[in-house]
């Protein structure tokens, strides 16, 4: 468990931080959620918590269906267009990091020469991409998928072993075999005690 929560806390730390530099403030927000749940889950298995590790799972089929999402936002499934600001939420123009630092892209800024044009505005020419960044998104997305799938398996079948240890376990003394199929004993027998002299 603990290596699979390494790779979970490494993948969302990695995306976190390239989520940063874009200003993508929707998954910056779901990341911080991924990684603070991934420690509870975490704690939960090791002091044997089964709600925590409840909660796990509750958030990683959550997990799952915002990066099936980002997915479709990427690929423009279904009307969603990767030219929003939706992953902005509306407050700022920024995008992927990906867009412009993709693995082989080129990136130039072309300064505007008409008059009459704010000095500081400039365009962005972006060329000779090895990958897309959408498609560099959704490797991100299908990582973060697979990653939860095995962490949600992993999780069903702690929880299954904790309900089972619960179900086995024998407080002390009250439900012994022997305690409640043996008839009480209605005499006691008792002894006389011989007081000891002292010895000179």
């Amino acid at each position: 468990i603990f290596c699979l929560c390494v790779f979970l806390q490494l993948a969302a730390l990695e995306r976190q931080i390239f989520d940063f530099l874009g200003f993508q403030w929707a998954p910056i927000l779901g990341n911080f959620l991924q990684i603070i749940v991934v420690i509870l889950g975490l704690f939960g298995t090791i002091q044997f918590r089964p709600r925590y590790i409840v909660v796990y799972t509750v958030w990683t089929a959550l997990w799952v269906t915002w990066n099936v999402f980002i997915i479709c936002f990427y690929l423009e499934v279904g009307g969603l267009s990767k030219e929003t600001d939706l992953m902005t939420f509306n407050i700022s123009m920024h995008c992927s990091w990906w867009r412009e630092h993709g693995p082989g892209c080129i990136r130039r800024v072309v300064r505007p020469s008409s008059p009459g044009v704010l000095e500081d505005y400039s365009y962005v020419s972006v060329t000779g991409c090895i990958i897309d960044f959408q498609y560099l998104e959704v490797i991100h997305s299908a990582i973060q998928i697979l990653l939860s799938l095995v962490g949600f398996v992993y999780a069903c079948y702690v929880i299954s072993i904790f309900m089972e240890e619960e179900d086995s376990f024998d407080f002390i003394g009250g439900l012994d075999t022997y305690s409640y199929r043996q008839p009480p004993q209605e005499h006691v027998e008792l002894k006389p005690v011989k007081p000891v002299g002292k010895v000179l």
